[in-house]
This record gives structure tokens, C-alpha cells and sequence, in this order.
């Protein structure tokens, strides 16, 4: 691979291009500068290391991770964390508890800070603190208030656990006065569907949060501000405000293994199995009595670096065309449900010509095995393209760049082009996104030719925000289809851009899986649409279903949904329409079964549909409430509510310092460090290169100006 110029060489490019020289004596001392500039963020992203208490090697008397720069006889003792994680799934429904046991190895008083992924659609509403033999049980409350708490209870000296929600799928604990060489266990437990598509139902679990491109200028206001929790290596922006709670420290490789973690699956699917298999994992599995099985990770304790991914597919003969549960709770009913369409023989009627853009991400963390997954999976759909097709092929890193000018008729030649275009590509660079999309997506409707966008990345974002918004109002009659690349894609941002673009996602996590994943893509492609699909009850009644618009199904995609109904309703009417045939079915909520937990998926679905109004141009201040309000009805973690334990025994004395510790985290499978923390700025925030640019430019200004006055 091509490694980005060095320093110097970027300042002569850029010198010359202003039609300006630097003398040796300028451009040496700017160069010191600069990288000094430069090499002070990366360095940061990685381990804080000023952030963890100071050990010598002689005081170490057990297995330790030591982290040091080689410079000094001392080194810092990083807090130690144990995840176990135990998955129960019935049906199509899981609950999850992940137990994290946080060790102060050191001397001092510390409070632990850690951020961890959890999926996407989680419905986190149960938190726990363990010390010894005590268990404190938490309580949800406003997020501000319940910040006040723990801050509070910090301060007195109690041990105090905190659980917020910075994204959908990415949460934060702290964990205050852990005395030295103590252990604290906080206990979390969720809710959630599986995913079920192609025929085999998916069970996903992430264990890292990768780092994040962050986008924007730090507002001068705000600087040199410290704010609650901040212990990310990213300074917040104007476009990514919270960015210094979801970027973590990630320790370099070489260091041990870092974050362990266990992990249990109970599985009754309630049908015979046809296989079951780990994506990404080997796995020990326990067969019992049909459907029922107990997966454990073969390994024991696993370093916390990549997804972990069950997959399971009913014997052919059960395979569901149905799922209904329900839950009664004082005088409403609610209902989760899962409907298989009927498969739509292909049109007779003749193939309608695509324009298709194809865009790849090529930033730095796409570098090693996740652009090898990305080329071959490009390669792949252009070879899929029909002659009356037209297509191109966008790049981005820190820039966007096309192929072609417009879009190319898919003949051999343009085929042959941009295969040679592919194989060449490599991975380097920032992650602007928003220029990818506007390249993409030109807000035009559709004419006679369907408009399709296939993008390809690991969406390893911080502005998820923004760039929903730019889909939103961008994607006119194209649909966008998203495909997760690496060991630890952004699930988040895969979902929701595909929503947003009224499309559907794709992971690929190991290159074995590219042509079987591309295939099955190609077939949602090509295949009639199920679209205009609405729920009533069977009396013709209205019902409050989530999401409230059911978004398009493609070729083996469920319709899922949840509902609030009332006590007595009977039975729920979908329909919709498949191609040009009108379809409609009938559920009777006494075949259901009976599921716990239903009614918090549904609060869970109708947060993150008020969350998504606010896309829509809904009312901040109201949508807060609202969201609050079932938050609190339904004790459930939100981005206005949080989870705070608080025990009322004193640890601390008032007199001892408390040091906060950052929980570094390890870089995600496959990923290549020195892409994403090199020297010069890679995936992390484009504010240090624009603070270099302007730097540049005053340097430049002021020697223009010394040498003009000596010719004067």
C-alpha cells in the first residue's frame, strides 16, 4: 500500500500550489511544528497514558498490563475489566445480562470509565452494582438527574455506578470509588429481537467500540472546557458534540490481553434446527431436545475485538411464516410480530434498467482485511450489471472522487474499467461520508429506471446525525442499501442509513462470506418490492403500532413490528402490496404466545421513532419529553434517561483522592493501527489538519511579509 506523503513533502505540495518557496531554515522549524501537532492527537488516540495511575516493574507482584513509552523506568497500571455475557433466547426474543467486573489493580482511589457497544435495538432497562456480598439495585432517571446523584455520591466518598447512553449502541458506565485492589461488578441486563432474513435468524453481539471519524471544529467556547465524563481522545465538535464520550483510548497492539470476555448462549429457537453455526467464532455446542442448544465460546475468555455472530435456520419443513407474542400488562395488550410474505414469482413483465452508483469507503480504517472484503464485493456486483444498465463508481476517504463524470452504460469496457479501478484502490485517509452521499444521492425521482446507491463501509462515524439528515433530504426516488464492512461495523449507522434510505443492510465480517452475503443482495435487488404496508385491527380499528410507517420489504424479509392494543381486540389485519398484487393477511392475538418483556421492546420501538422525528423537523423540547415520559413508564435507558446505583455506605474518606480512569479499549479485529493513529491525521478528527492548514497559512503569510520588506 501507498503511505501519505510526509510532512515536509506536504508543505512543499502545498507551497508550490500557492506559488510561493519556503526557505530551509522556515520550513524546517514549521515542519518540527507541525508534526509535533500532528503526532499529539494520534498519540492520544491511542493510550492515555497519563491517564492511568504510575507503576514501577519491581512493585508489580501479579499478571499485570503495563502500559509505557519506553522513556522511563515507570509505567502506567491500566484498570482491569472482565465482561461475561449470558444470552437467553426464546423464539424470536433475547434477553441479555453482561455482568462487568471492574479491578482497581493500583494504589490509589479510582473511578473506572468505560464505553462499550451494545446492538443497536436494545431495550436497556436494569442495572445492578455488586460489592462483596451487598447488591444495590439502580434506578432510571432523568439523565441530568441522575448525573447530579452520581456526582454527588462520588464526591461523598460512596461507590456509585452510572449507565448512559451516548448512541443507540453505544453506552458509558462509571464506576466511582473502587478502593485499591477492590473489585466492583455492575450488572446490565436488555431486551431485543433477532434479526431474521434469507431464512436464518441472526443473533449479534458486539464487544468493541471502534474508533470514530470526527468531523467539525472544536468551538473555541469550549476548549479548554471539562466536561462530565470526557474521557474520550477526541475533543468535541460543533458537528459532534459528544465526541469525547464514544472515542475510548485504544491500546496498540503488543500490550496483552486486554478486556476479556465471556460469553453463553441458551438457546430454545422453538423448532427443529436445520444448522446452526458461529460467523466468527469457534464455538462449543451443546445439542439438547429439539431447537434447544448451549453455545460457549471454545476458547474460554476471548479478547473483546471483533462482533460475535450466531446464525440459525429451521429445518425446512418449520420454517415460520408467523411469529406472534403477546403480553398483558393491567389493561393493554401488547403484541411483538413477525410476518414472512409470500415469495413473488419474478414479473414477466420486461426488467426495468437501474442506474447504480456503487460507493466505497477507503479511510484508513478500512485498511487490511476490511477494503480486501470491499474490493472483492464491488468486483462482485459489477460483474452482476445488465447492458441497459448505467452505472459509476465513487470513492471517499478525506476526499470523494468518481470513476466517471455521469453515470456509464455497464458494457464490457466500462465493466473492464472499473475492475482495474477497484483492484487499485487502498485504504488511507479520513472518513468524510457527507460527500460520498451528495455524490450519490441527487434528490431527482425516479423515470422509467430504478435509481439504487449501494454503499460500502464500516461506518465508523461519530456524525450519524448529520449524515441521516443529508440521506433525508437528498434521496428523492433512489434507494440506498448499506453494506457493513470488518469485524466491528457501525450497526447503528448500517441500519438507520438504510432506513433512511428506504433500502436494507448487509454485514460481511470475513471475506469467505462475500459472494453468498452479495448474493443474497443481489436477489433483494432484482426482485418485486413489498411496499404500502399498514396495520389496523381486524375490526378495520386504528392501533399504535411500531414504527409507525412500516418501512419496504425486499425478496425474504419479514414484516416486524410492535403494538399497544386494547384489552379486548381480537385479531390485527396487515396488508400491503407485493409488485401489483394486493396482499393481505389475518392474526388472531389468541395464537400467540405468550412473551415477557413485549411491552418494553414496544417503548424501546417508540423511542427510537420519536428520536427519529426529530430528523423530520419535530420539536426538540417536545420530543424530549415525550421520550422521557415513556423512558420512565417503562424503566428503560435512553438518551434523556440514565441508570444510577448509589450506595448508601461511605468507602472513601474525604480526605483521599479520587483519580478517574479512562478503561482503554482494544482496536477491532483485523484493523491496522497505524491507518487509523498514524503520524498524519487517518480516521480520527479532520480539527487537527484544518488547525495545520491555518497554521501553514500564517507561516506562509508572515515570511511573504519579511521578504517583501527587504526588498523594500
Amino acid at each position: 500500500m501507498t503511505s501519505p506523503p510526509g510532512g515536509g513533502a506536504l508543505l512543499r505540495q502545498f507551497a508550490r500550489g500557492c506559488g510561493v518557496g519556503l526557505g530551509a531554515g522556515v520550513l524546517s522549524a514549521t515542519v518540527l511544528a507541525l508534526l509535533v501537532l500532528l503526532i499529539a492527537p494520534a498519540a492520544k488516540a491511542a493510550a492515555d497514558l497519563t491517564q492511568l495511575p504510575e507503576q514501577r516493574l519491581n512493585d508489580v507482584r501479579s499478571g499485570s498490563l503495563l502500559l509505557g513509552d519506553g522513556a522511563h523506568s515507570s509505567y502506567r497500571l491500566a484498570p482491569r475489566l472482565k465482561t461475561d455475557v449470558d444470552l437467553r433466547v426464546s423464539g424470536m426474543l433475547v434477553r441479555a445480562k453482561l455482568v462487568q467486573r471492574f479491578r482497581n489493580p493500583s494504589k490509589q482511589w479510582v473511578e473506572g470509565v468505560y464505553a462499550f457497544p451494545l446492538p443497536e435495538n436494545a431495550a436497556v432497562d436494569h442495572l445492578s452494582m455488586h460489592i462483596g456480598e451487598r447488591t444495590i439495585e439502580g434506578q432510571v432517571q432523568e439523565r441530568s438527574q441522575a448525573r447530579r446523584n452520581y456526582i454527588a455520591a462520588r464526591s461523598a466518598g460512596k461507590k456509585t455506578a452510572l449507565l448512559e447512553q451516548q448512541r443507540p449502541n453505544i453506552f458509558t458506565a462509571s464506576v466511582a470509588n473502587i478502593g485499591p485492589g477492590e473489585e466492583v461488578s455492575v450488572e446490565i441486563e436488555y431486551q431485543q429481537t433477532l434479526r431474521y432474513d434469507q431464512g436464518e435468524f441472526h443473533l449479534r453481539f458486539p464487544m468493541v467500540v471502534s474508533p470514530r471519524y470526527i468531523p467539525g471544529v472544536v468551538p473555541p467556547t469550549a476548549a479548554h472546557v471539562v466536561h462530565f465524563g470526557n474521557t474520550g481522545w477526541a475533543r468535541d465538535t460543533d458537528i459532534v458534540p459528544d465526541a469525547s464520550r464514544i472515542t475510548p483510548p485504544v491500546v496498540p497492539p503488543g500490550h496483552g490481553r486486554l478486556n476479556l470476555l465471556s460469553l453463553r448462549v441458551e438457546l430454545d429457537a422453538g423448532f427443529a434446527l436445520a444448522k446452526l453455526r458461529s460467523s466468527y467464532h469457534q464455538v462449543h455446542i451443546q445439542r439438547g431436545e429439539a431447537g434447544k442448544a448451549a453455545v460457549t465460546l471454545a476458547d474460554g475468555d476471548v479478547v473483546a475485538n471483533r462482533d460475535f455472530e450466531l446464525v440459525w435456520s429451521p429445518d425446512p419443513d418449520h420454517a415460520p411464516r408467523a411469529a406472534l407474542f403477546t403480553e398483558r400488562k393491567g389493561n393493554d395488550r401488547y403484541a411483538l410480530v413477525m410476518v414472512m410474505p409470500p415469495t413473488a414469482a419474478q414479473s414477466s413483465a420486461q426488467r426495468l434498467p437501474r442506474d447504480v452508483s456503487f460507493v466505497i469507503d477507503t479511510s484508513g480504517s478500512m485498511g487490511g482485511p476490511s477494503i480486501r472484503q470491499a474490493r472483492d464485493a464491488l468486483n462482485l456486483a459489477l460483474d452482476r450489471l445488465h447492458r441497459q444498465d448505467r452505472f459509476n463508481v465513487i470513492q471517499f476517504n478525506s476526499v470523494t472522487e468518481a470513476l466517471f463524470q455521469h453515470a456509464q452504460p455497464a458494457d464490457a469496457e466500462h465493466i473492464d474499467s472499473a475492475h482495474r479501478y477497484v483492484d487499485r484502490l487502498y485504504a488511507t485517509g479520513g472518513t468524510e461520508m457527507a460527500g460520498a452521499l451528495k455524490a450519490a444521492l441527487d434528490g431527482s425521482e425516479q423515470s422509467g429506471r430504478l435509481r439504487q446507491v449501494i454503499f460500502l463501509t464500516d461506518g465508523s462515524v461519530g456524525n450519524e446525525a448529520q449524515l441521516f439528515d443529508l440521506i433525508r433530504r437528498r434521496l428523492g426516488g433512489s434507494r440506498l442499501f448499506t453494506v457493513g464492512i470488518g469485524s466491528a461495523p457501525n450497526s447503528y449507522f448500517m441500519h438507520k442509513a438504510a432506513q433512511y434510505g428506504r433500502g436494507t443492510f448487509t454485514y460481511i465480517g470475513d471475506r469467505r462470506e462475500v459472494r453468498d452475503k452479495m448474493q443474497g443482495l443481489f436477489s433483494k435487488l432484482e426482485s418485486p418490492v413489498m411496499s404500502s404496508l399498514e396495520v389496523h385491527g381486524a375490526d378495520g380499528s386504528s392501533v399504535a403500532v411500531w414504527p409507525r410507517r412500516l418501512p419496504d420489504l425486499y425478496l425474504r424479509e419479514p414484516v416486524v413490528f410492535t403494538a399497544k392494543l386494547p384489552y379486548d381486540m381480537t385479531g390485527l389485519t396487515l396488508s400491503g402490496r407485493q409488485g401489483e398484487q394486493a396482499w393481505r393477511i389475518q392474526l388472531p392475538l389468541d395464537d400467540g404466545r405468550i412473551g415477557a418483556g413485549i411491552g418494553v421492546l414496544w417503548a424501546r420501538d417508540k423511542i427510537a421513532a420519536l428520536m427519529d422525528s426529530l430528523h423530520d423537523g419535530a420539536d426538540a423540547g417536545a420530543v424530549r419529553k415525550a421520550v422521557t415520559a415513556v423512558a420512565l413508564a417503562h424503566h428503560l435507558v435512553s438518551r434523556y434517561t440514565s441508570l444510577v446505583a448509589i450506595d448508601v455506605t461511605l468507602s472513601r474518606g474525604l480526605g483521599q483522592t479520587l483519580n478517574q480512569r479512562a478503561v482503554p479499549v482494544n482496536l477491532a479485529h483485523g484493523w491496522r493501527y497505524g491507518k487509523v493513529f498514524g503520524g498524519l491525521p487517518q480516521t480520527a478528527t479532520p480539527a487537527q489538519l484544518k488547525f495545520v492548514i491555518g497554521t501553514l497559512l500564517l507561516v506562509i503569510a508572515a515570511w511573504l511579509y519579511r521578504r517583501r520588506r527587504r526588498r523594500v
